[in-house]
């Protein structure tokens, strides 16, 4: 049982100093990085509400535009709310991840429909965009090794505690079954 402890007491000790380790920033540099990052794609906003892929349908530009610029916005929206979130918990893999896919889908957005603003709308508007994503690709850059980091991080603190959780169970396996209680006969004292 003391052994059991020792092993349960070792693994919650070592977890949130493994965490700390590596490449990672300390968690209040990684929360600075996320706002900068989500205040950094809230500029994209304004310069999408100037889009009208309405009035291009009309100068013979694919119908697509349409939607896609829905899904832009849609995109640009799920990122800031997914790095807002990721600061709360800047040790989620899965939020980091998503925040990265989130980024990509709206850099692969943007590109897009730059290309779109620049053929059927105005070059300096498309000009802007594509400016402002430069502007941007510092933080994008860090959000891209911060969750290699994590991942690595992440994957040698599975490998430590499956590691220990296999000393534990030789640990144990090694112990003597303890002896099966004989029960007392009924009216018998000891």
């Amino acid at each position: 049982m003391m052994r059991r402890f020792a092993c349960g007491l070792f693994l919650l000790a070592w977890l949130p100093a493994a965490a700390q380790t590596g490449g990672l920033p300390p968690e209040w540099e990684a929360r600075k990085m996320l706002a900068d990052l989500a205040t950094e794609t809230q500029r994209f906003k304004p310069i999408l509400d100037q889009v009208d892929p309405k009035a291009w349908v009309a100068a013979g530009a694919p119908e697509t535009y349409v939607t896609q610029l829905k899904s832009t916005r849609n995109e640009v929206d799920y990122l800031i709310t997914t790095t807002k979130a990721l600061a709360e918990r800047p040790e989620k893999l899965a939020l980091a991840l998503e925040a990265l896919f989130r980024m990509q889908a709206v850099e692969a957005f943007l590109r897009s429909l730059g290309e779109g603003i620049r053929r059927y709308q105005n070059p300096a508007l498309a000009d802007l965009l594509n400016g402002l994503m430069g502007e941007t690709l510092a933080s994008r850059d860090r959000l891209r090794h911060y969750v290699v980091e994590l991942a690595a991080i992440k994957e040698q603190e599975f490998a430590i505690m499956d590691q220990e959780a296999q000393r534990c169970r030789a640990m144990i396996s090694r112990q003597p079954a303890a002896a099966p209680r004989k029960s007392q006969p009924k009216g018998e004292e000891k």
